[in-house]
């Protein structure tokens, strides 16, 4: 029998939090900051699955925390999203 633990990013709250903190460790250009930057810390270095990942942005952006380009090549944060790291 195999216990199961849970995944530290299975919740989309936590999952939402650490991207807002990965994003606000990286320098933006132009006010921008490359979706590269931010999922591959989240994949790979936290080993975060790629559903929860997608769950934790959704959910920033949702908020209004995090705005998202149409293109998905970048994210921003909003004063909201800034003011929880003021």
């Amino acid at each position: 029998m195999k216990h199961v633990t849970d995944r530290p990013y299975s919740d989309p709250e936590t999952a939402a939090r650490k991207l807002l903190e990965i994003a606000n460790a990286t320098e933006p250009v132009d006010g921008r900051i490359y979706i590269e930057k931010i999922n591959a810390p989240m994949l790979y270095q936290e080993r975060a699955t790629p559903a929860e990942y997608k769950a934790g942005l959704d959910l920033a952006v949702s908020r209004g925390w995090l705005l998202l380009h149409e293109s998905g090549t970048f994210v921003r944060f909003t004063p909201a999203g800034a003011d929880l790291f003021a």
